[in-house]
């Protein structure tokens, strides 16, 4: 990477982990635009996801020392993290059995526009609907509401869908409050891509060891920061409004990549 390329790819992860817009889809579009593709490139950005999420852990740093050093003698604690087990499981088992199938087919600009635009469609859908809210905090969810939300949040191996965006919308569907459904899709990233990042370190410490890690460590501090400022205010948000903004910059955003692929304005 250049020192440019590093500042966007950070500001792109960044920006759009926890926002229901799909950081993956974001990232193959600019990667696409950038001309950048690869393994070595797909490593990195999963490194540079890793940033972001340690954004989401000083964020709710106190929730969670709390919660390790309570796990012991809190039976709150204890279903927080069998909760949080739960939804990651639907997501972790099939990305290892479907990963490749995916990449191969989908991890490409027209499939990630088709995605953003069918996801902005369904939480217009989920949003028109009555919503009950019958959970206002993370530490009323059943294993039962985990599960939910985790088959929910298996639909983000499709590229564009959003792994925030589809575990917000099962929340809604589930009787979530809009902040618990967001605070809860930040939780259960964060073993999942913790456990990619470290993955993806011992897979290239070889490459990391020989290669100028600058640009690198450039792209995570813009990850980091950008992702806290994306989360404060996401959760300021939702507090106040419907995730329809959103639904509507991914149709306007989608629609926008389909038209210039068809026409040929810009080569995806």
């Amino acid at each position: 990477m250049s020192w440019l390329e590093a500042i966007i790819l950070g500001l792109v992860e960044g920006i759009t982990e926890f926002l229901p817009v799909s950081s993956t889809g974001h990232l193959i579009l600019t990667g696409s635009l950038l001309g950048m593709h690869g393994d070595e490139v797909d490593r990195q950005i999963i490194i540079i996801q890793g940033a972001a999420i340690l954004a989401v852990c000083w964020e709710f740093r106190k929730k969670l020392l709390h919660t390790a050093f309570s796990l012991h003698s809190d039976a709150v604690s204890r279903k927080f993290v069998l909760n949080l087990f739960i939804a990651s499981v639907p997501l972790a088992v099939l990305g290892l059995i479907f990963k490749d199938q995916i990449k191969a087919v989908l991890f490409k600009p027209v499939p990630v526009a088709i995605a953003l635009v069918v996801g902005g469609l369904i939480i217009l859908w989920a949003e028109k609907r009555k919503h009950s809210e019958r959970i206002q905090n993370v530490d009323d969810l059943t294993p039962l509401d985990a599960l939910k939300l985790g088959l929910f949040q298996a639909l983000a191996l499709i590229p564009g869908t959003s792994r925030s965006g589809a575990t917000i919308i099962g929340g809604l569907l589930s009787g979530f409050s809009r902040r618990t459904a967001a605070e809860f899709s930040f939780f259960v990233a964060i073993p999942l891509l913790l456990a990619a990042t470290a993955y993806e370190i011992y897979k290239a410490r070889a490459e990391i060891a020989t290669a100028d890690p600058a640009p690198l460590i450039l792209s995570c501090i813009v990850s980091f920061i950008s992702a806290l400022l994306a989360t404060k205010l996401l959760l300021r948000f939702v507090s106040k409004h419907s995730f329809a903004a959103f639904a509507w910059y991914r149709i306007v955003f989608g629609g926008i990549i389909l038209i210039t692929a068809y026409t040929g304005l810009v080569r995806w």
